[in-house]
């Protein structure tokens, strides 16, 4: 087999398995759109229809109307309200791991600190920590300082992971920036400040975009924290929502399958209108010498 061959077989063979990838991670998306559309009792039929299958709406009425067409139980409001929850708490993440991450990973990437490895070593475990840990031990704290059932405190629950990851990211990046550029505005009498203001967040807007569209869908797909954190009062996000027709005795999987397609669509826009970033800033700063 000559060069020439060997380079057309690698191309197909890794064209191939990107599309098994995304055949992967989209077939499950289609049954859940495709499910929507179908009664629980076509769902459990032992048949997959590649196309609804006597297509109905009940389960999109069931889910804006706030009740449950199997369990006979009425869930706390609409799930519409509860995306609206969602938004709240997945723009609140995101903002405020902002607030956090990008100061932190630039003074960690340009000034020397002698407790630098001792906090990056700190967000590199913080990213193992199983989430059940700590949504047990802040929960506790939480309950000290009156923050259970409240959008702030869910907010900063979901923020310990959104940060770490920020920080870790953003910090590659600004490594990546030459100081030769943050030098040339200090003898041009910009201050630390204007320097970091004009100069470093416009040329790292891809790589904080990213950052943000994660601690989005971290906040945005949260259940383990929501469920510790609150306690069935007002504050309900879309997990919760889509939890609540999973019955002890009997389960609305029609009406689960509709609350997913909701929640898919903000996530799916958010993604789709960064995608061109994404790509960029995950690999900001990778090939620093």
């Amino acid at each position: 087999m000559t060069r020439l061959e060997r380079s057309r077989a690698l191309r197909w063979l890794c064209t191939l398995a990107a599309a098994a990838a995304l055949v992967v991670v989209l077939f499950p998306v289609y049954a859940i759109i495709v499910g929507s559309f179908e009664s629980t009792e076509t769902l459990f039929s032992g048949t997959f229809y590649w196309l609804p299958h006597e297509a109905t709406l009940d389960n999109y009425r069931t889910v804006l109307g706030a009740g449950s067409a199997t369990t006979q139980a009425t869930v706390s409001g609409s799930q519409a309200g509860n995306v609206l929850t969602s938004l709240i708490v997945a723009l609140g993440t995101a903002l405020f791991a902002l607030a956090v991450a990008v100061p932190a990973a630039y003074a960690l990437s340009k000034y020397r600190l002698r407790v630098t490895i001792v906090i990056v070593s700190a967000l590199l475990v913080a990213q193992i920590v199983p989430s059940i840990v700590l949504a047990t031990s802040l929960f506790i704290i939480f309950h000290w300082v009156h923050l259970v059932n409240s959008y702030p405190g869910l907010i900063l629950a979901d923020a310990t992971y959104a940060i770490p990851f920020a920080i870790l990211v953003l910090r590659a990046f600004f490594f990546s920036l030459p100081n030769e550029l943050m030098d040339a505005a200090r003898v041009d009498g910009a201050s630390e400040w204007t320097t970091f203001r004009r100069i470093v967040m416009p040329l790292a807007r891809s790589a904080v975009i990213t950052v943000a569209v994660f601690a989005f869908l971290a906040g945005w797909g949260d259940f383990i924290f929501a469920l510790t954190i609150l306690n069935g009062t007002g504050i309900e996000p879309i997990t919760l929502g889509i939890y609540s027709y999973l019955g002890n005795y009997s389960t609305d999987w029609g009406a689960v399958m509709a609350s997913a397609v909701i929640a898919l669509v903000p996530a799916g826009v958010m993604l789709a209108l960064a995608q061109r970033y994404i790509a960029t800033g995950l690999t900001a700063g990778s090939v620093k010498g």
